[in-house]
């Protein structure tokens, strides 16, 4: 069966790297349930070396409660954690969290500028760090806390948008005057044309190659000849 992110791609679009946070971070994150879950183990095992009362049917029964709740707090956790989707593909990078309510997140490749990734002591141990991804702006746009292989992340991110922009860069750039100047009509486009060339706009857009108010006029130019 098809976890939820996979549903979500396009046509075309495929998986390079899927990772999700370090199992560390469910230990991290539930650092409550945790102290809840040894507390209450704690005070169970006391609980059963007292003399059989009244009073220990009580505690004993409270302390149950207690660490049931603890262990039903922790599956959460961990079923949350199971349910994450940290993708990179040839085309983005896509973020999937949640159980029942799905959240999804992606950013274009061709908006990354950069990623910096801290990774302490213990992050390149394990094998994690936080990674933050930067717009052209040096703006974070998304942030992975505790991800997974994060050096493995970042290497394949920017590797995928190199590629990218190799690609664009082997295709003719579309004109930039405006179509059907000098009297002679515009040609008309399919939609697949005009997405192509919106795509090579956008690459130019995103290089400074053009300006933004250059990729809007072209943007309506283009959607007018369809």
């Amino acid at each position: 069966m098809p976890r939820y992110a996979d549903t979500l791609l396009s046509d075309g679009e495929r998986i390079v790297l899927r990772t999700r946070q370090h199992w560390l971070a469910t230990i991290v994150d539930g650092r409550v349930p945790w102290a809840l879950f040894l507390a209450s183990l704690v005070l169970l095992l006391l609980t059963a070396s007292m003399e059989q009362n009244e009073l220990r049917s009580i505690l004993g029964a409270g302390v149950a409660i207690v660490l049931l709740v603890s262990l039903a707090w922790l599956g959460k956790h961990y079923w949350s954690w199971s349910a994450q989707d940290y993708i990179v593909s040839n085309r983005r990078i896509l973020k999937v969290e949640g159980i029942i309510n799905k959240r999804s997140a992606d950013s274009s490749l061709e908006k990354i500028n950069d990623a910096v990734l801290e990774q302490n002591l213990f992050g390149r141990i394990f094998g994690f760090g936080d990674l933050d991804i930067m717009t052209a702006a040096d703006e974070a746009i998304d942030k992975y806390r505790m991800l997974n292989r994060a050096p493995g992340f970042k290497k394949a991110m920017l590797d995928q948008k190199h590629a990218l922009e190799m690609e664009y860069s082997r295709m003719p750039s579309p004109p930039l005057r405006a179509p059907g100047t000098g009297g002679v009509p515009a040609r008309p486009m399919s939609a697949d044309e005009v997405t192509r060339a919106l795509g090579d706009l956008a690459g130019l857009r995103d290089r400074g190659a053009i300006s933004p108010e250059e990729y809007e006029t072209k943007k309506r130019d283009l959607l007018a000849r369809i």
